[in-house]
């Protein structure tokens, strides 16, 4: 099978379009991050429900990527991530133009429908057009342009915001990502390894079973369910405790402090490299040691060390979803590749939904302290499950 090599033109406009395609998901996904307390006191609603543009669309998102995979397999890849990325891009338009909070969330939940084409394919088109050599660094790109994209929805939304309304910044990132929706249309080589399967409720369903029958994938399905639960928890409301004392920030410089995730990015991009040396289970424990201690360093008073604490949270993040997601390729089956890629991302933006959601009532109830507990005992209860994964893969490695 002629796989696209490092170094090559392909390999070039693969990498330029897989950073578009990134930005724009992922821009769209969590820009309302920024807006969460604005939601809150202009609709005069509690930080959980204000969350829910956040949740719901990633609900949205999860459930379907159980089903767009199927339309993949028969109507082709670049098509379906072509049509997702457009027509979410068009839907934020019309999320400028809501004229009630129940509205909004309506249509971001089209949006995470319209969204899902997009990461659930994603993967699975790089799995089957990469070489295998390099798909570590190459995921990597793709994680690390999920970061870019989230500065820059956020930095777009919170900066136009402070300068004019949330309504004109939501219709200007539209724009933004309609273009480089197009864009990314442009660039992306065709598809050369995929085999086409004919639209079936049978393939459909065999696949899902067999995503759910490896008893390994179950393990990196919960990491990534709570992996992502903690990093949105933790990006929801930090606003609150930064719009408050010691801090005073404004709207823009909270929007400019996610920064941090970006400057994290370097992380999904390294660690994708370091599985070609190390082990996943040992990178994934350092993932999580970083991410634990960038949590807790986001109770100082001091903003230098809360910053610093994001940068080393979102690189713990990052780098532990790069070796996550990679490590679904390497156990799942040939043909169920796609259905366990979908099966992780279920659970991954699942995890985004319930657990950023339940941070809201620990902020409500126990403040930013609260929330940062949270996090960590659900950081622990991750790196368990990498030991157990990783002793469960040397049992199954002695039977044989």
């Amino acid at each position: 099978m002629p796989y696209i090599e490092f170094g090559t033109a392909a390999y070039r406009r693969t990498f330029f379009s897989m950073l578009l395609g990134s930005t724009v998901t992922f821009a769209i996904l969590y820009s309302p991050q920024t807006l969460i307390h604005t939601f809150s006191n202009q609709f005069n609603i509690p930080p959980s429900t204000a969350s829910f543009t956040i949740s719901f669309a990633t609900f949205a998102l999860a459930v379907s990527m159980l089903f767009v995979t199927v339309f993949s397999n028969a109507w082709g890849r670049k098509r379906i991530m072509g049509a997702s990325l457009l027509s979410a891009s068009i839907l934020n338009i019309a999320i400028a133009f809501s004229p009630h909070f129940q509205t909004l969330v309506f249509l971001r939940v089209l949006q995470g429908i319209a969204m899902s084409g997009f990461p659930a394919i994603a993967m699975t088109y790089l799995g089957e057009e990469i070489s295998p050599k390099h798909i570590g660094r190459i995921m990597g790109i793709y994680v690390g342009g999920s970061a870019l994209g989230a500065f820059i929805g956020r930095l777009i939304v919170s900066t136009l915001t402070d300068f004019f309304s949330w309504k004109i910044a939501v219709l200007v990132l539209g724009l933004f990502c309609l273009l480089c929706s197009l864009l990314f249309l442009v660039y992306l080589p065709e598809s050369q390894n995929f085999k086409k399967i004919n639209f079936s409720l049978t393939n459909w369903t065999s696949g899902i079973s067999s995503g759910l029958k490896n008893k390994h994938l179950f393990y990196i399905y919960g990491m990534g369910f709570l992996l992502l639960g903690v990093y949105v928890a933790l990006f929801n409301y930090i606003s609150f405790p930064l719009s408050k004392p010691p801090y005073h920030l404004s709207q823009t410089w909270i929007g400019f402090l996610f920064v941090c995730q970006l400057a994290g990015s370097w992380s999904s991009y390294y660690f994708g490299m370091l599985t070609e040396r190390y082990s996943r289970a040992i990178l994934m424990i350092w993932a999580i040691v970083m991410a634990l201690i960038g949590s807790l360093m986001t109770l100082s008073s001091n903003i230098y060390i809360l910053i610093i604490g994001l940068i080393l949270f979102a690189s713990g993040f990052l780098a532990g979803h790069s070796v996550a997601s990679g490590w679904i390729g390497r156990i799942s089956p040939p043909r169920s590749k796609a259905y366990a890629s979908s099966l992780y991302l279920l659970f991954y933006y699942t995890g985004s939904s319930l657990i950023g959601w339940s941070g809201g009532l620990f902020l409500s109830h126990s403040g930013w302290g609260g929330v940062i507990w949270m996090v960590c005992g659900l950081l622990i209860l991750t790196g368990f499950l990498v030991i157990m994964l990783n002793r469960s893969l040397r049992l199954s490695q002695t039977d044989k």
